[in-house]
């Protein structure tokens, strides 16, 4: 298990060291003043897509180390069960997962699968992140070389206009020579960020996630054709190794379907008892306990007194005239 931390730890070893490399940055060359007065903002540029480096290969490194956690789980399900046997260990699939998924499709077809190819297809996307960081230590070397050229071109400017203030005015050959200055500090400092963050410190993080996706490839390879080889060759032995995955799977299933319906059971019996209990009585019915169906008979009795009571109700609220109409309708209809 401790070689899946191995790329954790040196990121990390190598993180302390970036640290404390660019902290010195800011103390040995009071970089902090130029970056607060650089007009140009390319060292600005800099720092952030290196930070945005940092970043993402930090979330790579622990992509990784994820994947090389479940490569190991799967290697001790390997050496005991066999290809058939695989499944994930983790809350969440990974790449490994969907490795072993396609060499159980390719062996089932009595094929011989081509393992590096299909690693190189299955971790591309991880190896493409790793390459996208060394390119963009490289974007900082070359964002350096361009604010190089822009600091000169800053100071050429600078000198020319002091030449031409040279003993006529004072003001403007300081102004000159400040410009001067700052397009050397532009072209100093650009250098420097884009060399040490991009050429050394990006590049040897990427160099990290390069050979971190390499090993886990490698431990994947390994464990294939130390305890999985058998599984990929069409024999008899290894048919009775897929049977047997197979049945002691179905037996888990039945074990399970078991367990369900004996829940299922307990269950119906609850109801049962509590129906029931509902249709007999626990106390006597002089101390306000009844069953279910006197509960129910006495609710209908109650329901056709209460029609009787609004139906009564509605003859008192009607007015005089109402009455005296209603029972000559009714004197009508007796007389027919």
């Amino acid at each position: 298990m401790n070689s899946a931390y191995r790329t954790f730890v040196l990121w990390l070893v190598w993180g302390s060291a970036a640290t404390t490399i660019y902290l010195s940055l800011y103390l040995d060359t009071d970089i902090l003043d130029f970056l607060s007065n650089d007009d140009s903002k390319i060292t600005w540029i800099i720092i952030g897509l290196f930070m945005v480096g940092v970043l993402g290969s930090f979330l790579l490194t622990a992509n990784i180390t994820s994947e090389f956690v479940e490569a190991v789980n799967q290697q001790e399900l390997a050496a005991e069960k066999g290809l058939m046997g695989l499944e994930k260990t983790g809350k969440k699939p990974r790449t490994v997962n969907q490795f072993y998924q396609s060499l159980k499709i390719v062996a089932t077809n009595n094929d011989a699968p081509n393992i590096e190819a299909l690693l190189e297809m299955e971790y591309s996307t991880l190896s493409r992140r790793s390459h996208a960081i060394e390119i963009l230590g490289n974007l900082l070397i070359t964002l350096g070389l361009i604010g190089t050229v822009m600091g000169l071109t800053l100071t050429l400017s600078g000198l020319t206009s002091s030449l031409d203030a040279l003993g006529t005015d004072q003001d403007m050959l300081l102004a000159g020579l400040r410009k001067a200055m700052g397009g050397m500090g532009t072209a100093f400092y650009t250098t420097l960020l884009g060399a040490v963050l991009g050429g050394v410190l990006l590049r040897i993080f990427a160099l990290i996630t390069e050979n971190g996706i390499g090993g886990l490839q490698d431990y994947i390879t390994k464990t294939c054709m130390v305890h999985l080889s058998p599984d990929f060759k069409p024999t008899v032995e290894r048919d009775v190794r897929f049977l047997n995955v197979e049945i002691d799977a179905l037996g888990d299933k039945v074990a399970s379907l078991r367990l369900a319906f004996d829940d299922s059971k307990e269950s119906i019996n609850d109801f049962h008892e509590a129906i029931k209990k509902l249709h007999t009585e626990t106390e006597s019915p002089e101390e306000g306990v009844y069953t279910l169906r006197e509960t129910l008979r006495m609710q209908k009795y109650y329901r056709v007194l209460i029609r009787q009571e609004l139906t009564l109700m509605n003859k008192l609220n009607r007015s005089w005239w109402a009455r005296l109409k209603y029972s000559m309708v009714n004197e009508t209809e007796k007389d027919q």
